[in-house]
This record gives structure tokens, sequence and C-alpha cells, in this order.
């Protein structure tokens, strides 16, 4: 589960997802459906960008807190679970790697389709793992960067699979 965090639900915030609320049965669904092997991750800003994001955090100052702040934290459905935390939009490296032990398939949802989901999944092909992705449960910027985002790992086909 990719970032089921506040700061992209919240409507209205400077990142939420419109997409999000009508998402939500799908990610609850998908949730539900593999239980205690769902891995939940969040993405959090670094302490100090250094490099791109040096920029980037100049464009948006709002998101540099530190990842005990509420807009971090997961929606009130799936508060308290643990999470594997990355200061980048993929998630993929070695905390995932390790919560996700000896898994050679993964699905994928939730948020930004056209950012995190997308940056998580080309690193785990490229790594071996086989990915579906739940585009029914993944929410991105807007319908269009979703469906773009969806096209672009079917691009990727047979690592990367799209489930519509």
């Amino acid at each position: 589960m990719i970032d089921a965090q506040h700061v992209f639900a919240d409507p209205g915030g400077p990142w939420a997802s419109p997409m999000f609320a009508q998402t939500l049965p799908a990610i609850e669904a998908a949730v539900q459906e593999y239980a205690d092997r769902v891995v939940f991750t969040r993405y959090v800003a670094p302490r100090e960008p250094a490099g791109a994001w040096t920029a980037y955090f100049e464009q948006w100052p709002f998101a540099l807190t530190g990842p005990d702040h509420p807009q971090y934290q997961l929606i009130p459905q799936f508060a308290g679970r643990p999470t594997v935390d990355a200061t980048t939009f993929g998630k993929w490296g070695d905390p995932l790697r390790v919560a996700l032990g000896d898994a050679r398939s993964v699905q994928l949802c939730g948020v930004s389709t056209d950012c995190c989901v997308l940056s998580t999944a080309l690193p785990m092909a490229d790594a071996g793992l086989e990915v579906t992705i739940r585009a029914d449960a993944c929410a991105g910027s807007t319908q269009e960067a979703h469906e773009n985002a969806l096209a672009a790992m079917e691009l990727y086909a047979p690592l990367i699979t799209v489930l519509h």
C-alpha cells in the first residue's frame, strides 16, 4: 500500500489527489484481501534536502516537516500500522525488500499513480519481482496523469501487469 497518508487524502491540500475519495473503497478492499501481508509505505521529507530536492522543497515548503507530523500519518483506517518510510518517491530499497521477505510477486495500490506508485513499480520490476498494479485502487494527481502512468507501466509487460 503506497502512501495512504493524510497529505494525499485531505481535500484541498496542495498534494491532495482528487481521486482519493473515490478510490478509497478499492484501497480498503485490497488491504482487507491481503490482511496481515500488506506492507504500508509512507513518504516523509528528508531532514535536510540535498541536490535537486533543495529546489523541490523551495517549491513545496509546507512538506518540510518531521515524519511524526499529522500530514505524514496514515489515514485513520490504517492508523497504527507499521510502515516502511522513505524520503524518496520510489519506495523500493532495502527496507521494503526486507519487509516483503521472500515475495516474488507484489500487488501495488495507493497514491499517487503518477508519482510514488510508478516510481516504486519500475525498480521492483527491475529487481525481478512480478508487479501487478491494481488500477482501481490507485489514485493519481489527476485522472489524466493516472491514466498516463498506467499506460507507461503497461509498456513494461510482462514484468508489470496493470489490472483494470
